[in-house]
């Protein structure tokens, strides 16, 4: 089936890297855990080769897909298996009616890469583990000691970590960037969510000092007299805090 440019799609055939997403997405929690995982979200099966891998190692698999024709078709391929497919867009599907224990897994599209970490991170209702695949540039990002905004919040709710990374050129058709495995596991703030209007405000200018960004907040003097108690460099860029240190940066400006 041709793919939908205007959505992203970019289909992965190669059943060696489809299988170990699915291992990623599936493995057990501990040694003592032996089966099939009850129940697995998939965002956007597309033409369901990582679908076909996922119900060999699930119980259930709900597939959510955008694309009507792409949805239509998805039953037809997988007769007799536990697939429910819901057409529609992901971030707008309800995660808290999803019965708990779940796991989400996905190729995800790059143009809404971070709407859609965002959407699963701050569900009331967290899948145990989240396994994307998404673009190489990104997911080294969400890991790397310098920041973003999309990093903190990452690093905020879940424990992250990379997997394997993927060629362009398993991808038909290829797009112009590799492609990485990322690994969430959900768990309770770090920080609470107030402190990302501090951190939506130091990012308005990613390049710019933080000083010169938190200045509708207070003056430039009250500020330096900030960072000099929290043992911040007045030269620092919003990318050199971490989820602590704004933190602490946000409990002094009360």
């Amino acid at each position: 089936m041709k793919n939908n440019k205007s959505l992203g799609q970019h289909w992965l055939n190669n059943r060696e890297i489809l299988d170990y997403i699915a291992d990623e997405a599936s493995a057990p929690e501990s040694p003592a855990e032996q089966g099939k995982k009850p129940l697995c979200v998939e965002i956007g099966p597309g033409l369901g080769t990582l679908t076909s891998s996922l119900l060999k190692r699930f119980e259930k698999v709900i597939a959510v897909e955008f694309d009507d024709r792409l949805a239509a078709n998805l039953p037809g391929s997988f007769p007799g298996t536990n697939l429910e497919v819901v057409n529609t867009d992901f971030l707008k599907y309800d995660l808290e009616s999803v019965p708990a224990p779940y796991i989400i897994a996905g190729n995800i599209p790059y143009y809404i890469t971070s709407p859609i970490i965002e959407h699963i991170l701050m569900a009331k209702n967290q899948p145990e583990r989240a396994v994307l695949l998404i673009q190489k540039e990104v997911a080294e990002r969400i890991v790397d000691e310098k920041e973003t905004v999309l990093s903190l919040k990452c690093k905020n709710r879940a424990k992250v970590k990379l997997g394997a990374v993927v060629d362009r050129e398993e991808f038909t058709p290829p797009p112009k960037v590799d492609s990485q495995v990322l690994i969430l596991e959900p768990h309770a703030p770090e920080v609470d969510e107030a402190v990302f209007k501090i951190i939506a405000l130091a990012f308005s200018s990613p390049r710019k000092k933080l000083l010169h960004n938190l200045l509708p907040l207070k003056s430039k003097n009250e500020l330096i007299e900030i960072f000099n108690k929290e043992g911040i460099s007045r030269d620092a860029r919003p990318a050199d805090l971490h989820l602590k240190d704004y933190e602490r940066l946000f409990k002094s400006m009360l």
